[in-house]
């Protein structure tokens, strides 16, 4: 799990946003709202830097986990990928959108390079924008990101019913959520995954950190 214990990451220089500031800015012929640290308060409020899963699922979900890419090498990245944005979409009530991160490592694609940041975790930065499942699947393809793969760094509905984050240093993704998100994931033969007590060591057996 945590890795990042007071690592910052430093890229070029990264505008910020206000705590409740609007900014919107244009991609496929329409404006995308980008989100603020009012957004991901929640979030911060309940993580902490530990081995455990709330190093990036605060304690707020019925059930946890982690899961990681099928080593099956018949199944691809974007085949894995695919599988996990469905269950999400599956156990997400309909008519909201999903607030999508992408973590700025100063050489990783962050889908609007100019956009203010946000701060999460070890002073990491992220962009923050509201878009939804299309966008999640489509927005970083042809740009993977070892070892997680093109989705985003950081996804959660607007009404905060399940919670996935890649942190950076780690080969396998956090979730938080209802218990049959987690026994879904658990169930898909296209995805590996453990779940997770609050109390225990998140991280799976044989996964490391980058």
């Amino acid at each position: 799990m945590p890795g990042f214990a007071g690592r910052s990451l430093r890229g070029a220089a990264r505008p910020r946003i206000g705590f409740n500031e609007v900014v919107e800015i244009a991609k496929d012929g329409q404006s995308w709202r980008i989100g603020t640290n009012a957004q991901i308060g929640w979030i911060a409020n309940g993580t902490s830097i530990d081995q455990t899963i709330t190093s990036a699922i605060p304690p707020v979900f019925a059930a946890y986990a982690t899961f990681w890419e099928s080593n099956d090498d018949s199944v691809s990245t974007t085949v894995y990928e695919q599988a996990v944005l469905s269950h999400l979409i599956e156990q997400t009530a309909a008519a909201q959108p999903w607030w999508l991160g992408y973590l700025d490592t100063g050489s990783h694609d962050v889908v609007f390079n100019n956009a203010p940041r946000v701060t999460l975790y070890a002073c990491w930065h992220y962009v923050l924008v509201e878009a939804g499942p299309k966008q999640a699947a489509t927005w970083r393809t042809g740009h993977p990101r070892s070892p997680h793969g093109n989705l985003p760094d950081l996804i959660f509905p607007a009404d905060r019913s399940w919670l996935v984050s890649a942190l950076w240093d780690d080969t396998s993704t956090c979730v938080g959520g209802p218990r049959h998100l987690i026994d879904a994931l658990a169930a898909d033969i296209l995805a590996q995954s453990r779940s997770v007590q609050l109390d225990e060591d998140a991280t799976p057996p044989g996964h490391h950190y980058i």
